[in-house]
């Protein structure tokens, strides 16, 4: 059976950088032995494969070239933006998403920004510096010390690991065999490092590892950084001038510059309501797998 892939970035910023992922449109006829050995071939850091749902608009299911993983956000992004772009999707429009995280909501902008709701944050474990650092290359001092190494989730479950500097943050030389070990220990996707010493405007630059799930590094991950807006906002930090709009670099350290949105609802008591994570489409090209 040949089936349609299309392949495209997600979070670019501006023609350059985004993080890839596959896009099927169609997958019903698919069962997961066949989404799994797609998304190997198609090689990226996640594949996501759209249907028909009984309990939303779509359903969604997505596949690391290893195993499949509740949810994807830069996958979603990359899907929701390809339907925009082929006209499958009017602009100022919502729809909500099966995927194994739950039902989510989906909104397109005017300009194509298409943001994703993500689950309401879970806050997991602290870990200490001394455990992981020397995964990183380093040692406790490059952490920075004002904040905890926590798991925390918005869909997936990460360790959020503050580092004291950009510098810092580009000099870190994973140990992807020490990342795995710690991750199957904690139950995590994987590793999400951030500095604050931003040059513009975003309130990170990140850096994220998940060798586990066979990708050693991502240049742009919607998840993740759901969950590290949910973690700064939890614990007060100043560069969150507004929480409803902020953003995030990731990917630089890869020469990949993505840009990532994110942005939180508040009810009155200063409670999150809702976490949704944005970006744009790139670069869209059209493949054939056999299967």
């Amino acid at each position: 059976m040949k089936v349609e892939v299309y392949t495209l970035n997600a979070f670019a910023k501006e023609e350059r950088g985004g993080n890839p992922a596959g896009v099927v449109l169609d997958a019903a006829a698919l069962d997961a032995a066949e989404m799994q050995l797609i998304a190997k071939e198609v090689g990226f850091s996640e594949t996501a494969f759209m249907e028909k749902s009984s309990v939303a608009d779509y359903k969604i299911r997505y596949f690391t070239p290893t195993n499949e993983v509740d949810l994807c956000g830069h996958a979603t992004i990359a899907a929701f933006g390809l339907l925009h772009s082929l006209g499958l999707a009017e602009a100022e429009t919502s729809c909500t998403i099966e995927t194994k995280a739950g039902v989510l909501d989906v909104d397109i902008g005017v300009d194509g920004l298409v943001y994703l709701s993500q689950a309401l944050p879970q806050f997991f474990e602290k870990i200490s510096a001394e455990e992981i650092a020397p995964s990183l290359g380093g040692d406790a001092d490059d952490l920075e010390a004002g904040l905890p190494i926590q798991i925390v989730s918005t869909g997936l479950r990460d360790i959020l690991v503050p580092i004291r500097s950009r510098t810092l943050l580009n000099k870190m030389q994973p140990d992807l065999d020490a990342i795995t070990a710690i991750s199957q220990k904690y139950d995590v996707v994987g590793y999400h490092l951030f500095a604050l010493d931003t040059p513009d405007d975003a309130v990170a630059e990140c850096r994220n590892f998940a060798p586990l799930y066979d990708i050693p590094e991502e240049s742009a991950t919607g998840t993740s950084n759901g969950a590290l807006l949910c973690y700064l906002y939890k614990y007060g930090q100043r560069s969150l001038r507004k929480v409803e709009d902020v953003t995030f670099r990731q990917g630089y350290s890869m020469d990949c510059p993505s840009e990532i949105k994110a942005g939180l609802r508040l009810n009155e008591d200063g409670e999150i309501n809702q976490v949704r994570v944005g970006g744009t489409v790139t670069g869209i090209e059209r493949r054939h797998f056999m299967v």
